[in-house]
């Protein structure tokens, strides 16, 4: 079909959705301006004590009032769950309890995919409770179980537009799973949390139960279906909690390490190695981190990727040290990655990050730089959110010592919205220095509406390949969000000068603008129960052009997903593509094949599918074919996902790409592969196994991990990486060793 023809048929789509709308499902007759005002729990102290072992056996649970009355927001908005859940909260002058009891009348088919700490809370039947102990109605902590007692912890700030799941708090739980349904008790010492120093204290509250096999979600009190449980702005109440305190709030944690490393044929080299990091809790929200000889090396390696654009991948920070409140390091708000992200287009530009904090302690190459030490200062005080960073980077080969800072305020306003300052700063030995300020505005209006405004301007001695231009970054964009509308877009400019080496910056020079409009359709419950979930046809555009005016890149998006009732997936579309290469650049290093400079108009068509996630056995597959630059490209994906059991699964996925270009013929294959195995929720080992044909070589990063104590790890860490190119036996052949390494770790948490 020509694509004129595609685009055609996608807009008729588009337009009989927008007709179809009426037929949609009601919230039934819900108000959620006023719902969260029916939903309050009073705080019941403790009569005696409780055993985690998931009975709610104790005398004490008896006492407690119940919160009841789930009402779902998926698939059927507004209406009451499939089975109620009951929830009980009591304290005593240490923790918060609260009782679980999810009602199942088929707990033979409740879901358990995996024990693994900070699992997949979507991927089987979970609990979620979500607390706002500065009752702020923006920020707050979600703990999240599982009916095997498996936990999954963050911190969340601005409703969820900050998420940290690599947050990690001392708390426990006891499941169990009887006749009628699965059973929690949870326990969160109040040493975990950070709230106000008053004698009475009310919290926000709210609890969401999924019941995987219906794939539905329910709530205590109602949240619609565009949000979820961090909309803490829609949660009910705890009242009457009294005489309690967040303790000392003193943590130690020491590091003793051992490694042994070979690179090629050379000698094996041993090493041992130690470090700590300490947290104080200076006020009841703001905490003071120490960190000295920090490592790094217990971290799952880096999900390899085929760059077949000229611009610089992205690889997200995995380093927990980074990780841990790294939302009050955010700017502005994160984009949706340009022509559509997801899983419709491949290799999608990526937005501008202002502070990507794996500028520090990793080389370009991505091979790790020793860090001496470094502090931070997170928290809140008032209606403020502060941040301070500073981070010292030992030199290592041709990479000097370096200084890194990082300053972040933050001021609310009005009722969901905020103003705030950034300030970065990298001393690289005295020698030379790059610094950017930057200031942002988000507002939120009718709970659907976002409107953000940010700057920046950097100031360095020198920038490279850029001896003229401006040195200022700036983005305004609004995104409405409704549960029959999505519609959202975006200005962005960023000046030839604008160096920021501290951020993730793909392009500079250019103005960006973006448009996205979508329509939900969602027929009614009675038409499609058992299979049709939601249709969302969209369609968006990002244009790039030069700061001269001239066009440099433009992506479109014309697509059409359909998701139903079991999760499973499918989309079909087209993605129109223009291209004005200025300078030639390496498409295919293996064969040097090169993009010459010209204008290219191309377009990709495909098609993708995937099955219910949670089956035992799940399958993904990506097809496309079309124009690419100059020449033709054929694009597979497959992947497949075996879950035997709760303690045992196994993945894999290739992509191949065959490209055919009047300047040479070449293949693409990726092949990535993952085992893991969960003794209980305590003992984990996990492989990652990659094979590459553009960096022509397989890795392996085995790691096995032991909490043997909470927040406390041992960790036995192998990583291997072979050569798959052969030069004829001169120098290197197929199979030969690049680089091994074995690392054993072990950290012991001390709390005051």
């Amino acid at each position: 079909m020509h694509h004129h023809a595609v685009r055609q048929f996608l807009t008729v789509c588009l337009c009989l959705s927008f007709s179809a709308l009426s037929a949609a499902q009601t919230n039934g007759g819900i108000d959620y301006n006023t719902a969260r005002f029916d939903r309050k729990l009073p705080a019941t102290r403790a009569t005696g004590p409780v055993t985690l072992d998931g009975r709610l056996d104790e005398a004490t649970w008896e006492a407690a009032p119940v919160a009841r009355g789930f009402i779902q927001n998926d698939p059927r908005e507004g209406q009451p769950a499939t089975y109620d859940t009951e929830v009980r909260m009591i304290y005593d002058h240490d923790a918060l309890y609260i009782g679980v009891f999810a009602r199942d009348d088929e707990p033979g088919g409740i879901i358990i995919n995996e024990l693994r700490k900070d699992f997949n809370t979507g991927g089987g039947d979970s609990f979620q409770v979500v607390i706002d102990t500065f009752k702020d109605e923006r920020n707050g902590y979600q703990f999240a179980i599982n009916p095997a007692g498996a936990k999954w912890d963050a911190q969340m700030a601005n409703e969820g537009r900050e998420n940290n799941s690599n947050w990690d708090g001392v708390w426990d739980v006891g499941t169990r799973i009887g006749e009628d349904g699965w059973y929690a008790e949870i326990r969160i010492p109040f040493r975990t949390l950070k709230f106000s120093p008053d004698t009475e204290q009310t919290w926000g509250v709210n609890f969401q139960r999924r019941l995987r096999r219906l794939n539905e979600n329910s709530y205590w009190s109602p949240v619609q279906r565009i949000h979820n449980l961090s909309r803490v702005s829609m949660a009910g109440t705890l009242e009457g909690l009294q005489g309690i305190a967040p303790g000392n709030n003193l943590r130690v944690k020491p590091y003793v390490l051992a490694s042994a490393s070979r690179l090629g044929g050379q000698p094996n080299n041993g090493d041992f190695d130690a470090g700590f990091d300490v947290k104080y809790g200076i006020t009841s929200g703001l905490t003071w981190d120490f960190t000295v000889n920090t490592d790094f090396s217990q971290v799952e390696a880096d999900e390899q990727q085929i760059n077949l654009t000229r611009f610089s991948l992205f690889f997200p920070e995995k380093r927990d040290f980074f990780l841990e409140n790294s939302g009050i390091f955010q700017f502005g708000v994160g984009g949706g990655g340009g022509g559509g992200g997801g899983g419709g287009r491949q290799n999608p530009s990526q937005d501008m990050i202002l502070f990507f904090s794996r500028q520090i302690g990793l080389s370009r190459t991505g091979t790790a730089i020793p860090i001496l030490g470094g502090t931070r200062l997170t928290g809140r005080a008032g209606g403020f959110s502060l941040g301070a960073l500073n981070i010292q980077q030992r030199r290592e080969g041709e990479s000097p010592s370096a200084n890194f800072t990082a300053l972040r305020l933050r001021r609310d306003v009005l009722s969901q919205s905020d103003i705030g300052v950034m300030l970065l700063n990298k001393d690289t030995s005295g020698a030379h220095f790059n610094r950017v300020v930057g200031s942002d505005a988000n507002f939120r209006f009718f709970q659907k509406l976002d409107v953000n405004f940010a700057g920046a301007k950097t100031f360095s001695p020198d920038v490279a390949n850029a001896p003229e231009g401006d040195d200022w970054y700036s983005k305004s964009s609004f995104n409405y969000n409704s549960n029959r509308l999505a519609f959202r877009g975006g200005y962005q400019t960023i000046g030839e000068r604008f160096n920021n080496e501290m951020g993730f910056v793909p392009r500079r020079g250019v103005n960006n603008g973006e448009m996205h409009v979508g329509a939900r359709f969602r027929p009614n419950w009675r038409w499609t129960k058992g299979w049709l979930r939601e249709i969302y046809p969209h369609w968006q555009v990002e244009n790039f052009a030069r700061r001269g005016g001239s066009l440099e890149s433009r992506y479109m998006d014309w697509h059409w997903p359909v998701t139903f009732h079991n999760s499973s997936f499918m989309e079909v579309g087209i993605n129109p593509n223009i291209e004005e290469i200025s300078r030639p650049f390496v498409i295919n290093s293996r064969r040097n094949i090169s993009v010459f400079p010209g204008r290219y108009e191309f377009d990709e068509y495909f098609l993708l599918a995937n099955s219910n996630a949670a089956a035992p056995i799940s399958f993904n597959t990506r097809y496309s074919i079309g124009d690419f630059y100059n020449g033709y490209r054929r694009g597979y994906s497959l992947g497949t996902t075996v879950r035997a059991n709760e303690h045992f699964n196994v993945s894999g996925n290739v992509q191949f790409n065959d490209i055919a270009l009047p300047q040479g013929a070449f293949t693409t294959t990726l092949v990535t592969g993952r085992v893991n195995y969960f003794l209980n929720t305590k003992v984990f080992l996990n492989a990652l196994l990659q094979y590459n044909t553009d960096a022509r070589q397989w890795s392996s990063n085995v790691r096995f991990n032991v909490i043997h104590r909470p927040l406390s790890d041992i960790f036995i860490v192998y990583n291997e990486r072979r050569s798959t190119a052969d030069d004829g036996g001169r120098n290197l052949r197929s199979g030969d060793l690049l680089d091994r390494a074995v690392v054993a770790k072990m950290t012991y948490l001390i709390a005051f």
